[in-house]
């Protein structure tokens, strides 16, 4: 079996590729995501893109439904309220539940701890959150923890001063 592909259940092999982006803050920090970055993707490459929160503007979000027909959005502390997104979110990727959560709700922020009481009430195999600016990833007691970092690069008022 590749490592790319996953044996469900019932016997069958599914791949998924699958974005993990967020803290945008565009047009409040930047401007856009980098020509680079926007190269890279390509329209109905990606199964299912989840997203952190922090996009900021509707445009955004247009953007990220531009990239796949499965878009997952969370609420990030400066999202416009009118776009109603959900504070957390589960999502079932093949055979995985992956958990969603902006991040600026978890105190301390990042506090391992408290990310780790929220995947297991929300009984998620992968918990992805956002808010630091800062990518990571990490395993704990059979559970990943996925930060994706800033999408633009944004400044973050708590790590850079």
């Amino acid at each position: 079996m590749k490592s790319s592909e996953s044996q469900s259940e019932h016997g069958y092999f599914f791949r998924a590729l699958v974005l993990l982006i967020g803290d945008l803050h565009i047009p409040h920090r930047e401007h856009n995501l980098s020509a680079k970055f926007r190269k890279l993707l390509v329209p109905n490459k990606m199964q299912h893109v989840l997203c952190t929160g922090n996009l900021c503007n509707r445009e955004s979000v247009d953007y990220l439904r531009s990239l796949s027909s499965d878009v997952h959005v969370v609420r990030g502390d400066f999202d416009d309220e009118s776009l109603k997104y959900p504070d957390t979110k589960v999502v079932t990727v093949g055979q995985f539940r992956l958990g969603l959560i902006h991040g600026h709700q978890i105190i301390p922020w990042g506090d391992e701890a408290m990310l780790e009481q929220l995947a297991r009430q929300l009984d998620v195999d992968v918990l992805v959150s956002g808010h630091s600016h800062e990518c990571s990833v990490r395993e704990s007691g059979g559970r990943f923890y996925v930060n994706p970092g800033s999408a633009t690069g944004a400044f973050s008022v708590t790590h850079d001063g």
